[in-house]
């Protein structure tokens, strides 16, 4: 099993969102950066587990977690012209841009705040998320770091 943290904005759509919707499942759409697209389309699978990430708000940090739900397929927001997500280069017969399905699976006990994360740097020495300029919105997680940062929820 792999490990993720998907980044997302709580107010354009949270952890709350994904909680309430049908089956608390939604496909994870509008990613639109090559290499997080390249995680979900090679790397991820059902049944993995990811961080879920409140970013662009204050304080950023992890408030939950997720699971990969499927396997990857075409965003179809890509070739819906209404859709800010559209991509007039992508050719339905080889999509550019995939996405996967993410289910909910809970809140954190609390929300593990990004300055808290870094705090506790030599615990989570190689983590993607504090590294300087790292700006993916999709990325591995060693499966000890997301257990060390799942158990900052009891601290």
């Amino acid at each position: 099993m792999n490990h993720w943290l998907m980044k997302s904005e709580p107010d354009v759509f949270g952890i709350d969102d994904l909680k309430a919707r049908p089956k608390q499942t939604e496909p994870w759409d509008g990613v639109r950066n090559y290499q997080a697209r390249n995680f979900m389309r090679d790397e991820m699978k059902v049944g993995d587990r990811i961080l879920f990430y409140h970013s662009n708000c204050k304080p950023p940090g992890v408030v939950g977690i997720a699971e990969v739900a499927s396997k990857p397929y075409p965003d179809p927001t890509q070739f819906d012209p209404d859709s800010k997500y559209f991509d007039p280069k992508s050719d339905p017969d080889d999509p550019r841009w995939i996405l996967v399905d993410v289910k909910y699976v809970r809140h954190l006990k609390r929300p593990v705040p990004l300055q808290e994360i870094k705090d506790h740097a030599d615990a989570l020495e190689g983590l993607q998320l504090i590294k300087r300029g790292n700006r993916l919105s999709v990325m591995p997680v060693a499966a000890e770091h997301f257990d060390y940062i799942v158990g900052m929820e009891n601290e």
